[in-house]
Parts: C-alpha cells; sequence; structure tokens
C-alpha cells in the first residue's frame, strides 16, 4: 500500500519512496531532560509512534532513532538552582529520562530501536565538528567554533526564510569574533577541566551539531524521514541540515515531517510561556488512552486548541469504544486487518494517506452499526486500533459518585419540577448535578 506524506522541504505532500528498497530510516529528536514532558512533548512522540507502526505493519525494515539533549543550559541551570551545583546536571537528566519514559510507556508509545544521549556521543561529535572545520564550513575562535552559514548557499531552503529578513531582525549583541552575526555555535568553550577535552580546548557541544552526529552515528549519511515539532524547523532543523549536508554533499533528509502544535488560549503550549500541562497532571484526572484517542482524533500538521472538556468529551467517547471492541486478539492480526475488513481498509487507506487519523476515527464512527452486529468486522477493526493505532481498548473503569442526602434532595427537586413543567428549574437543577459528577437520563412521565 502507498504512503504519502508532507514533507516540509518541498511544503507538498508527495508519495513516500524510501531511499532503499524498504528500509526506513527515521530520527525523531527527542527531549531536553530538564523537566517533566508536557502535552506538546505528547503529541509528537504519539505522532511518530503511530508512524513507526504503520511502516513496520507495512513490513519495512525501520530504524527509529529518538535522543536525548542531556547536556544543556536548561539542565545546567535547573542543577545549580535545585542541586546547588551545576555540574550535577547528569543527576537532573536522570531524573526527567526517567519520568519521560514513564509517561511514553503510559501513553503506549514504542520504544525506539536507538536512544542515544548527547553525552554518551561526545567522540562522534567532535569528529564531526572536526569535519566541518577542515572542509571549510567551520572556524575556530578562541576555543570556540561555529559554523559559517555563508559557505552553505541552500541555509534557509527547509524554512524558506530570507536571510536578509533574519539578520535585519536578528537580536544579536555585536560579536566581533564571529563572521556573520548567523553563525551558530558548534562548540562552546569552557574553563580548563569542565566537560570534555577537543582539539580547541575543554567545552561542551552545541544543540545543532548533536542531531547530526546522532543521526550519522545511528542512520548514517543519509535518512529517510526526520520528524519533530513545528518550532524545531528554525533554527535547529535548519542548522542540523546545513551540518550535514556541508561535510557529506548528499542530502541529509528526503522527508522532513513537522506536527503542528498544541495550544492554549491560541498561544503555542511551551515551558517557555508558563502556560503548559505535564502529561503527569493530566494523567491525574484522564486515562492516558483517553489522551492518545485525543490526539489521534487531530490530524498531526493540524493546530491543537487544548480544553478539558474536549478532552472530557473524548474519553467518554473512547470509553464507548473499548466496549464495543472488546473482543479477543485474532491470531493472524495481517489476514483479519487486510483481507477481510472493509472498514479496515478503508481506515488503513485513510491513514496512509499523510496520517490522515481524523479521518480514521471518522470511519470508525460511521461503522459502528457494522462494528456492534459483525464481530470479524469488529475483530479487524480491533485490531487495528491496537496494532496501529497503539490503543490498549482496555475498557476505562466506571465513574462512582455515592448518592449523598444533598444529592439526592436535587434528584427529588428535579423530579418535583419535571412534573410541575417548570422546565427552567428543571435545567438548573440538572446543571448543578452535572457538577457534582451525576449524569441524569430522562425518561417520559408518567
Amino acid at each position: 500500500m502507498e504512503i504519502f506524506v508532507t514533507n516540509t522541504l518541498s511544503a507538498k505532500k508527495e508519495k513516500f519512496v524510501p531511499l532503499k528498497n524498504n528500509t526506513v530510516k527515521m530520527y525523531v529528536c527527542g527531549i531536553t531532560p530538564y523537566d517533566n514532558p508536557h502535552l506538546g512533548h505528547g503529541r509528537v512522540y504519539v505522532t511518530f509512534d503511530i508512524l513507526y507502526r504503520l511502516l513496520k505493519f507495512l513490513n519495512y525494515e525501520t530504524s527509529y532513532c529518538r535522543n536525548f539533549t542531556d547536556i544543556d543550559d536548561k539542565l545546567l541551570n535547573k542543577a545549580q538552582s535545585e542541586l546547588g551545583d551545576k555540574f550535577r546536571y547528569e543527576e537532573i537528566a536522570k531524573r526527567y529520562i526517567s519520568s519521560f519514559h514513564e509517561d511514553m510507556q503510559s501513553l503506549n508509545c514504542k520504544a525506539p530501536d536507538f536512544e542515544p544521549r548527547v553525552t554518551q556521543t561526545i567522540p562522534e561529535i567532535i569528529e564531526f565538528i572536526d569535519g566541518l572545520i577542515k572542509a571549510g564550513k567551520a572556524y575556530v575562535v578562541s576555543g570556540d567554533v561555529y559554523y559559517e552559514i555563508r559557505s552553505f548557499p541552500e541555509y534557509c531552503k527547509l524554512s524558506k526564510r530570507k536571510l536578509e529578513d533574519l539578520k535585519a531582525g536578528a537580536r544579536v549583541q555585536v560579536d566581533e569574533s564571529k563572521r556573520d552575526p548567523l553563525d551558530f555555535a558548534l562548540w562552546k568553550s569552557e574553563p580548563d577541566n569542565t566537560f570534555w577535552k577537543s582539539p580547541w580546548g575543554w567545552g561542551r557541544p552545541g544543540w545543532h551539531i548533536e542531531c547530526s552526529a546522532m543521526a550519522f552515528k545511528f542512520l548514517g549519511e543519509q535518512i529517510d524521514i526526520h520528524g519533530g515539532g513545528m518550532d524545531l524547523i528554525f533554527p535547529h532543523h535548519e542548522n542540523e541540515l546545513a551540518q550535514s549536508e556541508g561535510l557529506y554533499n548528499l542530502p541529509f533528509v528526503k522527508y522532513w515531517m513537522h506536527n503542528a502544535f498544541v495550544r492554549i488560549d491560541k498561544q503555542k503550549m511551551s515551558k517557555s510561556e508558563g502556560n503548559f500541562f505535564t502529561l503527569k497532571e493530566i494523567f491525574q484526572k484522564f486515562d492516558p488512552m483517553a489522551l492518545r484517542f485525543y490526539y489521534i482524533n487531530h490530524n498531526y500538521n493540524i493546530p491543537i486548541d487544548f480544553s478539558f472538556e474536549e478532552l472530557e468529551k473524548t474519553q467518554k467517547s473512547y470509553s464507548r469504544i473499548c466496549k464495543i471492541l472488546s473482543t479477543q486478539d485474532s491470531p493472524d492480526i495481517k489476514e483479519a486487518l487486510i483481507k477481510d475488513s472493509l472498514i479496515v481498509s478503508k481506515m488503513l487507506t485513510a491513514l496512509c494517506d499523510d496520517l490522515n487519523t481524523a479521518k480514521v476515527i471518522g470511519i470508525l464512527f460511521e461503522n459502528i452499526g457494522e462494528l456492534e452486529s459483525n464481530i470479524k468486522e469488529r475483530q479487524a477493526v480491533a485490531l487495528f486500533m491496537k496494532e496501529i493505532l497503539g490503543l490498549s481498548l482496555i475498557p476505562l473503569p466506571e465513574k462512582t459518585v455515592a448518592i449523598t442526602p444533598e444529592i439526592q434532595s436535587l434528584i427529588d427537586a428535579r423530579q418535583q419540577a419535571r412534573k410541575d413543567k417548570n422546565w427552567k428549574l428543571s435545567d438548573e437543577l440538572r446543571d448543578k448535578l452535572k457538577e457534582l459528577g451525576i449524569d441524569v437520563h430522562d425518561r417520559a412521565l408518567k
């Protein structure tokens, strides 16, 4: 079955054709582990987990690499503020990597094939930087190493930005040591005997070079898919592209894929804005599978305007789906999914069309009646939901609310209001009951 994806590089939806036969190499930028993952992180990794599952299901030999940026200013600052010593950043990284793994497991995201950390890839990063210097793409100034963007004429081909606009609007302090204010750091010098020793002195790597080096180490000079959030297009992915193509003189990535933001009050949700919810906060009130289903209800490249009300409705829908699709697995998954199910065939076609998960869910609800009456279709769809969409379909526990004297008096008062045909009061009492966790379903009055 053919797959189509939206390629940020071409700004078009393209047919997916791997660089080499049936082999797919996919790199997705991971987190900087200095805090608990938030809703935006969840969306990124659920999106590419579904893509990974789909590729594997369609028999692509897929290698998935997702990194940890476990050395960064944010980590150093956190270690200083919490532990009183910035050099204890490894403790911070360990804590939040563990937290990330817990949340990914809760969201039922498969572990990637490779999960490198920057601190374990320093020799490769130094070698990469040295190669750029020798290729005339980078230069050394007092122990710092910078990438010279003028050495790469195609700079900004991914983000489609104009260098003139970037320079005009750049909030960059005048730095006489840099040849261009937009040149970016590959290696940051540090005092002697701190961090790592390099040919240019002691220091630590810049952010962008890290992913280029890790992608090369685990996937090679060229990869099929590079994913991440839209906020990474510039400067991170733009700089990755410039570094890798500047060194190897080969197209670095064939398909760049970026998921849209999760927004709160029409603004991008982020830690820097202080308007974010961590996944753990969400999991205290909602089942993780309900959140995964919530992401799936929105196409990956369209922003989500998050609201608890919508998530509450989604959880109820998911609970209903779990009840309907509760069935034993078939021993022959592919036979059931592809050959025997017309519904799954439609769902799979939609998913292969640029991960159109919203259409997949639309097809699901359009065929609820058929699924309730046809056990074979129900079994096939359940397997599709589990194997490719990654939903457990374990029925959610029913919420129970104790009927207190206060609640019972409201129920009795509402029943009397209905008998008196006082519909306004009846509606007001219904709303009060709902606030207390009681859903009232009316029957015809006798």
